[in-house]
């Protein structure tokens, strides 16, 4: 199949890409030029409406389809993202402002697997049955929630997508999707493979505008019983209060600012040391730091923080080429918009006035070329901030991270638990107990040790405190998007 991109892009509604009800769009730009590429739909609560009664038609067949069925549509689909792998990366890229390798490494490939993922596991999804001795027994049957809301963010455009939408499709549901307005080309374009796949129309529905008025119409709609979010924890909070009231199942992944622990014992070992600061890097700067999995508080024990220093802006200034996102030794692209652009270099303002030291970076790169008005900012690390500071508390997701010191393990948890989220967490020692200890006391629902990033699709997903509720992944996703019900026979 051949994945043509209008300028103009359409809703995917009952099965037919059509234009937004209103006849408004919205400019689109690729960050990388700073130009405007193409319009999408500027939709609103009448668009959602006829989403909506789209879904209700097509849930009743698709809701009691075989699981087999489900397991060949969805399969197909992963199948198709692979096979349009390079359109895809492509359309990527000019959206987002991320390396082209980079979507072509890891942003699709993962979204391919997000379907096969679901597709398999929803052949092997079981429920439980309690026997009451010589008096009943109880079985529990899980049924499909209904219509589902599926709203996702710009960073990993298609990646997040997908991870929200097939446990939602497996389980059996039809689900009302939104993709970010700054990243909307790649959902447009699942779109057409879903069609291809032979999903039935209105399964899903892909709806493009603002999360103020399109995510707010699909909150907002009585026959939508469930919210999966991911996105600022502002916007969580905002779904929240809407949602709530309602009695609306809610998975709400929201912000981090997440701690990278380096214990001094990293530094016996040449390998060890090596592994560290490499995957130091991608943490802090992977995806131009535009993650919210990325550590942007690196805490490290004072005894190797010279050395740490030393090596860590070495290895940025000669490793972390700032480029065209097209060029094959470009490792940190542009910037996502314009608005998020100004943000970043607003927090880095922001820094200096707290007193931070910048010991790198900090300011905004002008390429030559084709990028010659694009977003582009250096990799910056700062250090002298404490962990109350604006600069220590607030989520920047830029590519800015922060360095402190620490002298003993409390001091190490304290300062890691010091702000109001709880994402992730990385912790790098040679000691096996040393990490076990700290790994029970970080408040983060997610800690990696000696390692990030490395992502099991069966393992629970989600934060705590500020960074939102609930889990996605594994049979997490597969419980949230679907009900329970208890059945009881006396024997």
């Amino acid at each position: 199949m051949k994945l043509n991109i209008p300028y103009h892009l359409e809703n995917y509604i009952g099965g037919n890409l059509i234009g937004p009800l209103s006849g408004n769009f919205i400019d689109n730009f690729n960050p990388a030029t700073g130009e405007i590429v193409g319009q999408i739909p500027e939709s609103n609560e009448k668009d959602i409406n006829i989403a909506v009664e789209a879904a209700k038609k097509a849930f009743p067949a698709w809701s009691v389809s075989p699981v087999e069925q489900r397991f060949r549509i969805l399969n197909r689909i992963a199948e198709l993202i692979e096979e349009n792998l390079e359109e895809l990366a492509i359309a990527e890229t000019n959206d987002n402002g991320k390396p082209l390798w980079l979507a072509k490494e890891v942003d699709i490939p993962r979204a391919s697997s997000n379907f096969r993922f679901f597709a398999t596991g929803i052949m092997h999804f079981a429920t439980e049955s309690h026997n009451m001795e010589d008096k009943a027994i109880n079985y529990t049957l899980r049924q499909p929630i209904g219509i589902v809301g599926c709203i996702s963010p710009w960073n990993l455009p298609l990646y997040l997508f997908t991870w929200k939408i097939a446990p939602a499709l497996a389980a059996g549901n039809c689900v009302i999707a939104k993709p970010s307005e700054v990243t909307p080309v790649t959902a447009f374009l699942l779109s057409k493979i879903c069609k291809e796949a032979g999903l039935p129309d209105g399964v899903l529905n892909i709806v493009h505008g603002t999360g103020a008025v399109t995510g707010e119409a699909i909150v907002k709609h009585p026959d939508v019983k469930a919210i999966s979010f991911t996105g600022s924890t502002k916007a969580g909070e905002r779904i929240a209060t809407l949602a709530a009231p309602k009695f609306k199942k809610l998975s709400l992944e929201l912000g981090g600012k997440n701690p990278n622990i380096i214990f001094a014992d990293v530094a016996n070992h040449e390998g060890s040391w090596k592994k560290m600061l490499y995957n130091t890097i991608r943490s802090s700067f992977a995806n131009q730091g535009e993650i919210c999995l990325c550590g942007s508080r690196i805490l490290i024990e004072e005894s190797i923080y010279e050395k740490f220093k030393t090596d860590f802006i070495d290895w940025i200034n000669k490793g972390l080429k700032v480029g065209d996102p097209l060029e094959e030794e470009t490792k940190q692209g542009a910037i996502v918009s314009k608005v998020h652009f100004d943000k970043i270099i607003r927090c880095i303002d922001t820094a200096k006035q707290e007193g931070g030291k910048i010991l790198c970076g900090g300011k905004a790169v002008k390429l030559e070329g084709r990028c010659a008005n694009g977003y582009f900012i250096e990799p910056t690390v700062i250090e002298g901030l404490g962990p109350q500071c604006k600069t220590n508390q607030e989520e920047i997701f830029g590519p800015v991270v922060t360095l402190q010191t620490f002298k003993t393990e409390e001091e190490a948890i304290e300062l890691a638990n010091a702000t109001q989220y709880g994402l992730a967490a990385s912790i790098w020692t040679n000691g096996i107990g040393k990490a076990n200890r700290v790994a029970a006391k970080v408040e983060s629902g997610i800690i990696w040790i000696n390692c990030w990033l490395l992502r099991d699709l069966r393992t629970p997903f989600g934060g705590v405190k500020n960074s939102g509720v609930g889990r996605e992944g594994g049979w997490e996703a597969l419980k949230f998007f679907t009900e329970s019900k208890n059945v009881c026979i006396e024997l």
